[in-house]
């Protein structure tokens, strides 16, 4: 599929990027980085092009995050959050206002890489990231976002693994 991928019209790659992540400056780093030689390659591309958003960029891709918790738009969002599916109600209404705690703090969503990630767990990151310094929850936030980006590119690469 990556052959696919280097061969691709920059606007039949468009749509599919976005949906990994929904910055502009990403997307275009993306598609004018091609041909990648590998998927390590293309992973540490999308590793320095996430790490290169500015913060009206970053913006961009956070907007096309919903909140943890939050009923997901996409199918790869669903997944991600899977380990909400089974929160109960107390722990739903907790991790509500820890995303509004956040959102007050640090004017946007909370992001984390939630593959794998129980309820209960993403509610203590959220909680401990709280106290973080805006500079370094920026950094916390590129961090999350740059594995986000990565397994989904994955998906987009091998989509039989999202079945």
């Amino acid at each position: 599929m990556l052959d696919a991928f280097n061969a691709a019209a920059a606007e039949d790659l468009r749509a599919p990027l976005r949906a990994c992540c929904a910055a502009d400056a990403w997307i275009d780093a993306m598609i004018d980085g091609r041909p990648y030689a590998d998927e390590d390659t293309l992973g540490s591309a999308s590793d320095a092009a996430t790490e290169r958003l500015t913060d009206v960029a970053l913006g961009q891709a956070l907007a096309g995050h919903p909140r943890i918790g939050e009923r997901a738009d996409g199918a790869w969002s669903s997944q991600e959050q899977a380990g909400m599916s089974s929160a109960e109600d107390g722990i739903r209404r907790d991790i509500a206002a820890a995303n509004a705690e956040y959102e007050q703090r640090f004017g946007h969503v909370y992001l984390v890489c939630a593959t794998g990630r129980s309820a209960e767990e993403l509610l203590a990151i959220c909680r401990g990231r709280l106290g973080n310094e805006p500079d370094v929850e920026r950094r916390v936030v590129l961090d999350e976002l740059a594995k986000i980006n990565r397994l989904r590119l994955t998906k987009l690469l091998h989509p039989e693994l999202t079945r």
